[in-house]
């Protein structure tokens, strides 16, 4: 024959087959016996050969049936192994995303519990990394970006602007010389880190205070290793809020003056344009901005 038989009568044979029975393979695919008969009759002329000996109370394979059973098994099992592997593309499967390592830690980990609650079908996979990932090239599908929103080929949504202020262990408000106003940072160590690397001269010089060495201290290469000097006492670090707020309601830090200011970079969800209205994309976008939505109600 020159051309395959219909789809629906090769499913009808594949489910007689596996059953044996017409009236099984009907209650199965939701039609009525003489669909199944009647289908089953059209590939049997189609292919002119007999797939079935049927008696009086029994059904079996002829033995052409029997040789074609297995390729039209096989082949359904690939259509279905293709549209499974259709759907882990377009809408589930692994979701890699590139964040900067103090907003993984402090702010995105603690609310994945959520997102696998609502979309148990996306694998995450979170490459936390101080570094600008090509996203293009390195065939990564999002990430989360800190700075002014323009990058060339890529779509920005914004997140949200935090505040600067300084953050350290609850042990530094006391002792030989307790952080009390911000002249007494004078006698502590400033933690710095390399994505904010002006953020104590900015601080510094909105809250008016003179005769401290801004550019004195430690530096780390990115935030999160800035934060963990701070958690430890080794002294006094610019903190990013909201991406503390967890750490300073629940005492793991905390901020010793009143004195807060708009960092002059945000906080951006970005995806390629070439892949932003994939299901899996959107869905993670969606959550993350409903996140946000919830942080700014709960501050």
């Amino acid at each position: 024959m020159s051309r395959l038989p219909p789809l629906n009568a090769m499913r009808a044979f594949e489910a007689a087959a596996r059953h044996l029975s017409f009236t099984r393979a009907a209650e199965e695919l939701f039609v009525t016996q003489a669909a199944i008969s009647h289908q089953v009759k059209a590939l049997e002329e189609a292919l002119g050969v007999k797939l079935f000996r049927r008696l009086n109370r029994a059904l079996i394979l002829t033995d052409e049936g029997q040789a074609l059973i297995p390729f039209v098994r096989e082949a359904f099992e690939r259509f279905t192994a293709g549209v499974r592997e259709l759907e882990r593309f377009c809408c589930g499967g692994t979701l890699t995303v590139t964040a900067p390592p103090s907003f993984a830690s402090e702010w995105l980990v603690a609310r994945l519990g959520r997102l696998h609650h609502q979309h148990p079908e996306i694998d995450l996979h979170v490459n936390a990394t101080p570094r600008m990932v090509d996203l293009i090239r390195e065939n990564v599908d999002c990430a989360i970006r800190h700075g002014h929103g323009n990058w060339p080929g890529l779509i920005a949504y914004r997140l949200f602007q935090p505040s600067l202020r300084p953050v350290c262990s609850p042990a530094l408000l006391s002792g030989e010389h307790p952080l009390r106003t911000p002249a007494d940072l004078v006698h502590h160590t400033l933690l710095h880190a390399l994505d904010g690397p002006d953020e104590w001269q900015l601080w510094l010089r909105a809250a008016g205070v003179d005769g401290i060495d801004f550019g004195r201290g430690l530096r780390f290469d990115d935030s999160d290793l800035a934060m963990k000097a701070a958690f430890s006492g080794v002294g006094v670090a610019i903190g990013r809020t909201p991406v503390l707020d967890d750490d300073l309601s629940e005492g793991r830090l905390v901020a010793p003056f009143d004195i807060s200011i708009d960092s002059e970079c945000a906080y951006y969800f970005v995806v390629p344009e070439a892949t932003a209205d994939q299901p899996k994309v959107q869905a993670f976008r969606g959550w993350l901005l409903n996140e946000v939505g919830r942080a700014e109600l709960a501050r």
